[in-house]
């Protein structure tokens, strides 16, 4: 028995009117918890009908306190994370969930974590961190490739010498450059940044992210900026989705939602949180 082609979906477009490179529909992610007895099974909803969309050129800010599901979102959008239903889509395309789509995505979605002390292999120098990803997707010649690293540390302001070193042998804010210029190393259309910052000391906190927001400007990236810090995403966003429990409960412009927001809880993180850039 034959199965149809399902007809891909047109994608709508985001509030400045341009069309959405990625897309989340009616997203729902449930954990199975061991907590619960042997045949029934506790379940965690870590997100709940979330929809979603970034396009190039603009920033989103996804901001929440802690496990609410800001991160699990993240992993949904990179493909990490598998969808319990609801739909991913990829320029108006629904994606699988097959090697294949996952791989597409990939190219196309990069992330950010939260930790480059633990994002990065401690046993890889930075040149082979960043050409590893190239020689993975056999992108252009050895000499391409050569020049691409090259390229990428300049994008992120490190010096040439930093190729050589493992990454104990710098600083964390150093450390964490090198994580963007991996995520930078396929020319993706999207970053997620998660958490980028709150592993970093105060002093180069406000580097970082200055760096995304000219790369984002430079290059004409879509930017996912995930943070516990209302005030450090309204610095970087030019919208924000505000998450409770799992559920987007606000969203719309940075400054609308910074200067009259709707829900009760948006006004909650907006008093009690203490800026990362102080």
């Amino acid at each position: 028995m034959s199965t149809a082609i399902p007809t891909p979906r047109k994608a709508t477009t985001n509030e400045h009117g341009a069309e959405p490179v990625l897309e989340l529909r009616q997203v729902n992610v449930v954990h199975t918890s061991r907590t619960g007895k042997l045949f029934r099974p506790d379940k965690v909803h870590a997100v709940k009908d979330v929809d979603f969309t970034v396009a190039r050129n603009e920033t989103v800010g996804i901001v929440g306190e802690s496990g609410c599901g800001k991160s699990t979102l993240a992993r949904v959008m990179v493909g990490l994370q598998p969808v319990t239903s609801g739909e991913v889509l990829f320029r108006g395309e629904r994606m699988g969930t097959g090697f294949s789509a996952r791989r597409k995505l990939g190219r196309a979605v990069s992330i950010v974590f939260q930790d480059p002390a633990t994002a990065l292999n401690p046993r890889l120098t930075v040149h082979e961190a960043l050409i590893d990803p190239l020689n993975v997707h056999g992108i252009g010649s050895p000499k391409q490739r050569e020049q691409r690293v090259r390229d990428l540390l300049h994008l992120v302001g490190l010096p040439q010498s930093a190729l050589r070193v493992l990454p104990r042998q710098i600083s964390g804010g150093q450390r964490q450059r090198v994580a963007i210029a991996r995520a930078l190393a396929l020319e993706p259309d999207v970053i997620v940044a998660d958490e980028p910052t709150s592993a970093l000391d105060v002093s180069v906190r406000a580097q970082v992210l200055n760096l995304l927001t000219d790369l984002k400007t430079e290059l004409g990236l879509g930017l996912v900026f995930i943070s516990h810090d209302i005030n450090t995403v309204r610095y970087v966003s030019d919208r924000i989705a505000v998450m409770y429990v799992g559920e987007i409960i606000e969203t719309g412009p940075a400054q609308q939602v910074f200067e009259n927001p709707a829900q009760e809880y948006t006004r909650t993180l907006l008093g009690a949180t203490p800026s990362l850039l102080t």
